[in-house]
């Protein structure tokens, strides 16, 4: 029979936990509340659906032994499933740099739009009086016709006059170089008149009546006040264009299916590029494993062999790359190839009178990227093969010495076969890693030198993850759907990898 205390005490800490998902869940639709007010419906679902299997998993005697699993699960769909959804889905729209905004915000940005509406002038005068300023509009064809705004601070952006005013401003009038002083406050500023037109500065002298540039038509259309002209929304480029085809930035998001796919396997300007650089992808990430998985082993049967005299200084020596930050690596590398004043070209340059532009040249660049990511990555190999190497019985290499077999033979017959099953999962796993060796590429070349004749920013050296990078984020125009294209591509070949990682690792583990 339970104690009355301990009853309490349960029942206390019931309420604690109860009190607890509650201050949880108001916090969540807090946040719910504020994505879906601006527009991020689909975020917002996500945390809804999110936050409300937390609350049942946490609160429900039933899934109590989800509890342990729901944490990881959530991380999961965080940052792996949902950005991997939110990808494909931007795959299939034109969203970029010039087609950002939904079409409900650019007919926004048009109606702001501002014109000089006519010939209706003012000559201006500013006013001083401690912290405050009032200005003295004067119109330039009837001097005896002036309004005098109220008194504001510098960060106004807005004043109505409701009538004509007789009074004078209050305070000391400013000289024009004081005026100058405060005609970034003064453009900021809007006087509205009592029938309502809208006066801007228009020069250091003047303010000007606006009017708005558009007025919103039928089904969404924009009628220019100034022309008379009509703009519709296109709703397969997302632009508004007027009479004459002309398009009207920004322009908005829209879905266009498979359009961004279609054009990376169809586009001669991206077709080619893409081609050649998923090409040299596969065969960067290859070579890379083959070389430091060579120079990994020949090492580590070097530093392992015994005759060899304080080996342990060897291998911290050779371990020390491993150690040192990869990104700092690169830039001395990068220094040291310098066409110009890398140390490299100066020593070939004094021995053999050669100074390779390997910046500039497509193959050489790529041998300098092989080249120092070799010397990145083979001291993970070296140590793995040390341990591997560790494993294979000492019998057979002294049954392979009575029948005479020499180093090659037994790397062959021996060392090789012992190691490469258990070796090839981690083989894959440093494959898939340089398939996507961003930081290399960029830091090291760019991805340059450039290709000619591609439509996209593209270089001879680029891996598709630092292609798609430039596409996204690149300085000649950002276009996120054909980017996000590219990258739920690249996520089918990596997802191939890792399957077969699976399926590497599996058998291992079933011999």
């Amino acid at each position: 029979m339970k104690k009355p205390g301990a009853a309490g005490a349960v029942l206390s800490g019931k309420g604690l936990k109860w009190a607890l998902v509650a201050l949880i869940d108001l916090a969540l639709l807090y946040v719910v509340t504020l994505m879906y007010a601006q527009g991020e419906i689909a975020f917002a679902l996500v945390i809804l659906l999110l936050g409300g299997i937390g609350t049942w998993v946490f609160t429900s005697e039933k899934a109590y032994n989800f509890r342990y699993v729901y944490p990881s699960l959530l991380g999961v769909i965080l940052f792996v499933v949902f950005p991997l959804i939110y990808t494909v889905n931007v795959a299939f729209t034109n969203y970029s740099s010039s087609n950002l905004l939904t079409f409900e915000r650019v007919k926004q940005i048009h109606l702001a739009k501002r014109y000089q509406s006519g010939d209706d002038k003012y000559t201006l005068a500013l006013y001083q009086s401690g912290e405050n300023y009032q200005l003295q509009l004067t119109d330039k064809d009837d001097n005896t016709r002036a309004f005098v705004t109220e008194g504001f601070a510098k960060s106004k952006e807005k004043l109505r006059i409701n009538a004509s005013q007789d009074i004078q401003p209050a305070g000391d009038k400013l000289a024009m170089r004081n005026v100058i002083k405060m005609r970034t406050s003064l453009k900021k500023l809007t006087v509205v008149l009592p029938d309502n037109r809208e006066l801007v500065m228009t020069s250091l002298r003047e303010f000007g009546a606006m009017a708005p540039l558009f007025t919103e038509g039928e089904e969404g259309s924009l009628i220019n006040n100034q022309t008379g002209s009509v703009a519709k929304p296109d709703f397969e480029t997302g632009y508004y264009l007027d009479e004459n085809g002309k398009t009207m930035t920004p322009g908005f998001t829209i879905y266009i299916g498979w359009d961004n796919f279609t054009k990376v396997l169809t586009d001669p300007g991206i077709q080619g590029p893409f081609l050649k650089i998923f090409t040299w992808t596969l065969i960067f990430a290859a070579l890379t494993v083959v070389f430091t998985l060579v120079v990994g082993l020949l090492l580590a049967c070097l530093v392992q062999w015994e005759p060899l005299k304080e080996s342990g200084i060897y291998r911290v020596l050779l371990i020390l790359p491993y150690a040192v930050p990869a990104f700092i690596s690169i830039l001395i590398f990068r220094g040291l190839f310098n066409q110009n004043f890398g140390e490299i070209n100066m020593v070939l340059e004094a021995l053999f009178g050669i100074s390779p532009e390997w910046f500039t040249n497509e193959y050489l660049a790529k041998s300098m990227i092989l080249m120092v990511n070799t010397w990145l990555g083979y001291p993970y190999m070296m140590i793995l093969c040390m341990g591997l190497l560790k494993a294979i019985p000492e019998d057979l290499y002294e049954a392979s010495a009575i029948d005479g077999a020499g180093p090659i033979q037994n790397l062959m017959n021996i060392t090789l076969p012992m190691i490469i099953k258990p070796l090839t999962p981690l083989l894959i796993a440093s494959f898939a890693f340089n398939f996507n060796n961003f930081v290399l590429i960029n830091l090291l070349t760019g991805g340059l030198p450039n290709m000619i004749g591609a439509t996209t920013p593209a270089g001879a050296t680029d891996i598709l993850v630092s292609y798609t990078f430039r596409i996204a984020f690149g300085q000649y125009g950002q276009d996120y759907g054909l980017a996000s294209a590219i990258a739920a591509l690249i996520f089918l070949v990596v997802g191939a990898i890792a399957w077969a990682n699976l399926k590497a690792t599996r058998s291992v583990q079933e011999q």
